[in-house]
């Protein structure tokens, strides 16, 4: 098993590094709750170096620095809702953005992004919650992989 290459050139790949890319695999989580953190589902990867995921959460395989990313796209923004709060939950913390949809009509659509570097120990998990304050249970987060995904990797 390789565990480090490194080329004529000097360049260092690491084939056994911890990394993950997931999306909703055009599954569409309908009509999300208000006034509680909701799970975001993930049901397809794309890759995963040592299969860290599963069941919607990744699970840190040894202490270390990891980004994670999300990108999710919210069909239905109720601008009768205070905020919407997406967020990436680490067993030590969560960083999160906000926006207030004080939109002049019900955006069709809207996309949350938000990037990482979570200090994790091993077996400390990660997952992504959004959180609408208020507002109809409408909004729905879509399922197309381009515009919904979660990627994660030990960074040092």
């Amino acid at each position: 098993n390789t565990v480090q290459k490194i080329d004529a050139d000097g360049n260092t790949t690491f084939p056994k590094q911890p990394a993950f890319q997931v999306n909703k695999g055009n599954s569409t989580q309908a009509n999300i709750a208000v006034n509680s953190d909701v799970l975001v589902t993930f049901n397809t990867e794309t890759f995963d170096i040592g299969s860290n995921f599963a069941s919607n959460t990744f699970t840190a395989p040894v202490t270390g620095k990891y980004v994670f990313s999300f990108l999710l796209r919210v069909d239905s923004v109720d601008i009768d809702s205070n905020y919407y709060i997406p967020f990436i939950e680490t067993s030590n913390r969560r960083y999160r953005v906000i926006v207030d949809p004080n939109f002049s009509s019900d955006p069709a659509y809207f996309s949350f992004t938000l990037t990482c570097l979570a200090d994790m120990d091993a077996n400390d998990t990660c997952v992504i919650k959004i959180n609408q304050g208020s507002g109809a249970a409408a909004s729905d987060i879509s399922g197309d992989p381009d515009y919904t995904w979660f990627t994660g990797y030990l960074a040092c």
